[in-house]
């Protein structure tokens, strides 16, 4: 996901940018794999939702500022005495601190970001490329990373200088995080904890689900990732927007325009076609042309029922896509930022 020369970067998701267009279109293509520029066949336009929609600019927050560990000192397996977590989203992290773990996690990647794992030495670098060398200097005694981890050979490299790799699928639901949050205990040798972590974590699932109307009106949502006043994406199938956009009781504007990629890059005409009643973005992407306001005075955003009605939420990369034990609390911040 990436920006144009112009821009103001400032973070990452999937990845620290430069302001250098060779750097910002070799991260996108890392980033944003099946991302595309094909037109979007959206057909006709929709009826206004009958939902009870907040209108305003608003950030979401969630409720905790730090994980919270379900089990405080949990005692890992021997092999998980010394834990690195790598993934894009920080899930995997959340999932280890969320375990009880943080005392054994020795280096971190760069969407780890919470307070309790600030202390930690970074071991990505810019699009979340594994460095090696950092993670061997970590000394750890397991490394979890997800199966798109980069680049290509890292994985193979860390265990050819005999570390303990376990990869963990890397795409991300709502449904999913509970199959996630178990593989994570199992690997690190905490099932018990893995399993009061996953009651906790769909019980906070099932409260937000109290704070959507019912029936939600159906609002078409569009998630859109914001490099820039040049670069609009909007998320489609298999983005992991799509499966948040359905849980928040909506449906994914980009999967209804018929995007076939899981981001795509939009023109205003396209936009106004897709027409959503409410856009999300990442607070950094906002913050990347200058805050929500100037997001909302993008002619592919003033102009679309969202953008008429100042309805756009912002929420921290860090958080919005994680899916992982704060799911419960992403839902619940996002249906009191989008539903009046």
């Amino acid at each position: 996901m990436t920006e144009t020369p112009r821009a103001r970067v400032r973070t990452r998701f999937p990845g620290t940018f430069v302001v250098v267009l060779a750097a910002v279109l070799a991260v996108a293509t890392t980033s944003l794999a099946g991302c595309t520029t094909a037109p979007i066949d959206t057909g006709a336009l929709h009826s206004e939702s009958a939902a009870p929609l907040r209108s305003g600019p608003t950030t979401a927050r969630i409720a905790r500022s730090d994980v919270v560990p379900v089990v405080a000192d949990t005692t890992p397996a021997p092999r998980a005495d010394r834990i690195i977590a790598l993934d894009r989203n920080g899930t995997l992290g959340t999932i280890v601190f969320a375990l009880g773990l943080g005392p054994h996690v020795v280096g971190r990647d760069r969407s780890t970001t919470f307070p309790s794992a600030a202390r930690l030495p970074v071991v990505t670098d810019t699009g979340h490329a594994i460095n090696t060398e950092r993670v061997l200097d970590a000394s750890p005694t397991i490394v979890l990373t997800g199966t798109d981890a980069n680049p290509a050979n890292a994985v193979g490299a860390l265990r050819d200088a005999g570390m303990d790799v376990v990869r963990f699928t890397s795409e991300r639901s709502v449904a999913g995080s509970a199959k996630l949050i178990r593989d994570v205990a199992a690997a690190l040798g905490v099932p018990v904890a893995g399993e009061k972590l996953v009651a906790r974590t769909q019980s906070e699932i099932a409260q937000a689900k109290r704070h959507i109307p019912t029936p939600s009106g159906d609002p078409t949502i569009a998630f859109l990732y914001v490099r820039g006043e040049h670069l609009i994406l909007l998320a489609g199938p298999r983005s992991g927007a799509d499966d948040l956009i359905r849980n928040l009781g909506g449906v994914d504007a980009g999967t209804e325009a018929g995007l076939t990629a899981p981001f795509t890059q939009v023109s205003t005409e396209k936009m106004m076609r897709a027409d959503p009643d409410v856009i999300l973005v990442m607070t950094q992407g906002a913050d990347s042309v200058g805050g929500l306001d100037e997001v909302l005075a993008l002619p592919a955003v003033a102009e679309t029922r969202a953008g008429r009605a100042q309805r756009i939420v912002a929420m921290d990369e860090t958080q919005i896509l994680m899916f992982g034990p704060d799911s419960g609390l992403v839902l619940q911040a996002l249906a009191e930022a989008v539903y009046a």
